[in-house]
């Protein structure tokens, strides 16, 4: 595919950004099935944040375009493929992971209506319904919204710049991979979905850690592009679920039960290399500390958000200190992750853990400084549950840049988890 003379002919009426329910994320479709399982009737409501206010999404982008991209969405449904390729595909080792009712119920959805607004230079893009069906406009809304951006900033050059710029893209890209395709035990999957520069940009990416790094590349968050290249579908679970479980809780009490809760419902439907446990949607360190000894015995730990090199070397020492050898236990970083932090944390932990890494932004939207004013680097952009039956919605993170929710739950959540002073560091993306 020549990538930048498709770019250059987006001139039809609409040109679909997202064509499949499954351009999603792997992780997404597990949650919905717990969901679905656990919880089908929570009303929540998703929201667009932009945590980057300086990029004006709303002077870039069209509304009616925007409304477009999202109309075409709601008129997808599973193809027979994708259906088929979801029931019969193994997944993690483990045939048939998504139910017949599951599979039934998904057959069927088309996504629910959203609401889009106009404040100043910015969105307001939101989603209300039941949680299943909610829950899966995350990742298509984010990716419409980050991949009009760049053919907004794209639209004014002309089909030899187009191909220079993605020479250089390109270029950069592999570059990267040259530098991870000399760590040797290294395992890294492609996080990237949420916040690609596009489909074809993600889709060529991926192709190119599977040329460059070979068994190094363990496969793709995306459930499309794994289905289509071959490779595994990664990913476990996300703050989504600990976030609404929190808000429904009735006290203070059953507020602190709430994220092993999640973990409880998961722990009965998977096993494995499933069992990660996120433990920052309200600071790792309580979490750790206050978790039942049964979670001492899952696979491993997503680190997210904070010091990755610290919340590591927090999880060593909980598992030790509950008699499980770290050396057998799987750690993943996955925050903002790019070659020269992977290769730092590589080496310091790998022997006292089993690394692998989840590279998201960085490798599937790195256009940082090849555009004049910089206009096409990366930015945070996501797309959040922000209310539960009624209730909102709070996360912590390790990192107090990420924390949402209104002020004065923010601090009660504080008081029940017992977190304290935390360091801030800069979302990059």
């Amino acid at each position: 595919m020549d990538i930048a003379t498709r770019v250059y002919n987006h001139k039809w009426k609409i040109d679909p950004i997202v064509r499949s329910l499954i351009d999603t994320d792997f992780y997404k479709l597990l949650m919905c099935q717990s969901v679905f399982r656990n919880k089908p009737d929570t009303r929540v409501v998703f929201s667009l944040i932009n945590r980057s206010d300086k990029v004006p999404l709303a002077r870039l982008i069209d509304e009616g375009e925007l409304r477009e991209q999202l109309d075409h969405i709601r008129s997808l449904s599973l193809s027979r493929g994708e259906s088929t390729w979801l029931r019969g595909n193994t997944f993690y080792g483990k045939r048939q992971m998504f139910r017949p009712d599951f599979m039934e119920w998904f057959e069927g959805l088309r996504l629910p209506p959203y609401h889009l607004e106009r404040h100043g230079d910015q969105y307001e893009l939101t989603f209300e319904g039941s949680w299943p069906e909610v829950m899966l406009w995350e990742i298509p809304a984010l990716a419409v919204l980050m991949e009009l951006r760049s053919r907004a900033v794209l639209n004014p050059m002309g089909r030899f710049e187009l191909q220079v710029l993605y020479a250089r893209g390109m270029t950069r890209v592999w570059e990267k991979i040259e530098k991870l395709r000399e760590i040797d035990g290294l395992s890294i999957a492609d996080f990237g979905t949420r916040r690609r520069h596009s489909f074809l940009w993600q889709d060529w990416c991926v192709q190119a850690m599977m040329e460059g790094l070979g068994d190094k590349f363990t496969g793709t968050s995306n459930c499309l592009i794994a289905m289509r290249r071959e490779v595994e579908a990664i990913g476990t679970n996300a703050h989504e679920l600990p976030m609404v479980y929190s808000a429904l809780a009735e006290d203070d009490a059953t507020l602190a039960r709430a994220p092993y809760d999640v973990l409880s419902d998961w722990h009965e439907e998977h096993d494995g290399n499933l069992r990660i446990i996120l433990p920052d949607t309200y600071g790792t360190e309580g979490f750790l500390d206050r978790a039942p000894d049964w979670l001492a015995g899952w696979t491993g730990i997503r680190i997210d958000s904070g010091d990755p090199a610290g919340g590591a070397e927090t999880a060593i020492r909980w598992w030790q200190a509950r008699g499980e050898n770290p050396r057998q236990k799987r750690v993943i970083f996955s925050d903002g992750l790019d070659v020269e932090q992977i290769r730092d944390l590589h080496g310091q932990f790998s022997g006292r853990v089993n690394v692998s890494f989840g590279w998201g932004t960085l490798l599937t939207n790195d256009f940082r400084e090849l555009v004049p004013g910089d206009v096409l680097a990366p930015f945070s952009l996501v797309c959040k549950a922000i209310s539960a039956n009624g209730k909102p919605t709070v996360k912590l993170s390790d990192n107090p840049e990420k924390a949402m929710g209104p002020r004065e739950q923010i601090a009660r959540y504080k008081r029940v988890f017992g977190v304290g002073h935390q360091d801030a560091m800069d979302v990059i993306v």
